[in-house]
């Protein structure tokens, strides 16, 4: 179900045969036969081949990686979600413990044969199939509908089941969302979990652009990464993260050229609080996110798997290819996508821009996928819709000291028209007072607003907690922008360091004042640490005993803040 496969680093030889499962019901290509399926002349993403005039260059292969290859784990990673493929056969020694059978039974309806004809398949698998179907009684009857049949002889581990039960707990919480595919109802019997779903009937994203040559015109892109962006934002927001984004898991509800786009096979999905990190490595190789390989991620890695997506679309090529792999690991690890062969250079500098922002290997300065939504090249007319990155960052704003909110004051009075239109938009979310501002209630009701079960599975209000300082003030639009924007982010842009000269300076005029090393120690809680106090005095400037840019830029990236309160 979309779980990246790998081998030992030392075999790393080509392995053209190996075929990558795909989680949405369908086989993915074999390597070696699909580039039969290519038209002429044309892209090369059907063999998800390599294309040297406009695929990434095979650098990164010349230098040696000093650090082992992360497929070396993947075999481990895949043996534990999914077991041995076959169960060992044999007599069992005298004085060992037989292991006590795994419980598979889910608890769901055991009537499937009674509520629905089932009809031919339409895919396949690792776990099972998709079939159609249609619905025999109830709100159902006379309806097509798609039917995921899950094998529970293949459910060989507790992590495969727990998969299962997760998948559908997610699709029933999340069901709603005008971009996700419609869940209706789950049922089983000895031999199969049956997920019954919406049925897509326009074909994988990835059929699209197989039929348009390989790659998409700048607007007809935009019209698909919007939709993609949108119940993206949506699941991040909910403290979902789908970890197997790619164009096979995405499916066009009809065959019209305009039809909407539907995501589907949350079977890798997860719930993730506001904090926490994850650390299973799954996902599909070509698109996962550097931090997956590092074991530490969290939303994130989906906006980086949206990027690949956004790049396929735009030029036809991958950006990080390999034949193996490890190959494409160390790709993805080490190298940079290419934005100079053909067609980037009649692309537009905004579509370049993007994708550059969505596959940047910081994290921290990746754009979210509702920021995505308010950047020059795409702007979409929809809603937008609101950021769990505005409450990450107005908590740990409160949480700060007085003079690091002082610093992001001033840098807040040097954003321009582009970085606004995101924070306009997610403070008109928030539905501020007649004399704008907004107050503890304001975060808490825009969170209401927007819950589902799985927000409370995630434990999204958690995060509320920390914000609880609101109840005593109200924040207005200049302050919310001290508190919302994004310094990472800021700092990878272009005019970073102009920007940071700039602001200082409006920091140095309004609040900078005289400041002894104990007092800045104290006001950051370093208490009486020798070290920490010989670094501060780099804060500080000799000449007036001010904070010096040094310290003003180290308090803007919060090297050092006050430690939160526990809920």
């Amino acid at each position: 179900m979309g779980q990246c496969y790998g081998k030992d680093a030392e075999k790393d030889e080509p392995e053209i045969n190996f075929t990558y499962p795909s989680s949405n019901g369908k086989s993915s290509f074999p390597l070696k036969s699909v580039q039969e399926l290519a038209l002429p002349n044309s892209s090369p993403l059907p063999d998800f081949g390599i294309s040297p005039a406009r695929s990434t260059p095979r650098r990164f292969l010349r230098k040696p990686l000093f650090s082992p290859s992360p497929a070396k784990h993947i075999q481990a990673a895949l043996l534990k979600r999914r077991g041995p493929a076959k169960p060992k056969e044999g007599t069992i020694p005298e004085g060992l413990e037989v292991e006590k059978p795994l419980d598979k039974n889910f608890g769901y309806s055991k009537n499937f044969s009674v509520k629905y004809d089932l009809g031919h398949e339409v895919g396949r698998g690792h776990f099972g199939h998709t079939c159609l179907a249609k619905g025999k009684k109830g709100d159902l009857k006379g309806q097509s509908v798609a039917v995921k049949i899950i094998s529970k002889l293949k459910m060989t581990t507790m992590i495969a089941i727990e998969d299962v039960r997760r998948e559908v707990k997610i699709l029933k919480a999340l069901s709603g969302h005008h971009n996700l595919v419609r869940f209706y109802d789950a049922c089983e019997d000895t031999l199969n979990v049956y997920i019954v779903m919406e049925l897509c009937e326009g074909g994988e994203l990835l059929d699209r652009i197989l039929a348009r040559g390989g790659k998409y015109s700048e607007e007809d892109a935009k019209a698909v990464i919007s939709q993609i962006l949108s119940i993206v934002a949506f699941c991040h927001l909910q403290g979902v993260v789908h970890r197997d984004l790619k164009p096979e898991n995405f499916l066009f509800t009809t065959k019209e050229e305009n039809a909407p786009l539907k995501a589907i096979d949350f079977g890798l999905s997860d719930f993730i609080k506001p904090d926490e990190r994850l650390n299973d490595i799954v996902g599909s190789a070509y698109y996962v996110a550097p931090e997956v390989l590092h074991r530490s991620y969290s939303t994130e890695a989906d906006v980086w798997s949206i990027g690949v997506i956004t790049y396929i679309l735009l030029c036809g090529s991958r950006p990080f290819w390999a034949r193996t792999e490890s190959g494409i690991f160390r790709a993805v690890l080490r190298a940079e996508p290419s934005f100079d062969d053909s067609p980037w250079p009649s692309v537009s500098p905004k579509a370049k821009d993007f994708v550059r922002r969505l596959l940047d290997k910081d994290l921290r300065r990746r754009m979210t996928a509702a920021q995505a939504l308010t950047h020059p090249w795409i702007q979409a007319d929809q809603k937008i819709p609101l950021d769990i990155l505005v409450f990450k960052s107005v908590k740990a704003y409160l949480c700060s000291s007085s003079l690091r909110r002082a610093a992001l004051k001033a840098l807040s009075k040097t954003l321009i028209a582009d970085d606004l239109v995101y924070l306009r938009a997610q403070f008109s979310l928030l539905e501020p007072s007649k004399n704008g501002r907004v107050s503890f209630d304001n975060f808490k009701t825009a969170l209401t607003r927007n819950t589902t079960e799985a927000m409370k599975e995630s434990r999204v209000f958690d995060i509320l907690s920390v914000m609880d300082a609101l109840a005593f003030k109200k924040m207005d639009f200049q302050e919310f922008c001290a508190a919302a924007m994004n310094v990472h982010q800021l700092e990878g842009l272009d005019g970073w360091e102009n920007q940071a000269r700039v602001s200082y300076g409006i920091f140095d005029k309004e609040s900078n004042r005289l400041i002894v090393v104990d007092e800045l120690a104290r006001e950051l809680g370093l208490g009486q640490a020798v070290p920490a106090h010989a670094v501060l005095h780099e804060w500080i400037r000799h000449s007036d005993g001010k904070l010096s840019f040094i310290g003003f830029s180290k308090l803007l990236h919060g090297v050092v803040t006050r430690p939160s309160r526990q809920p």
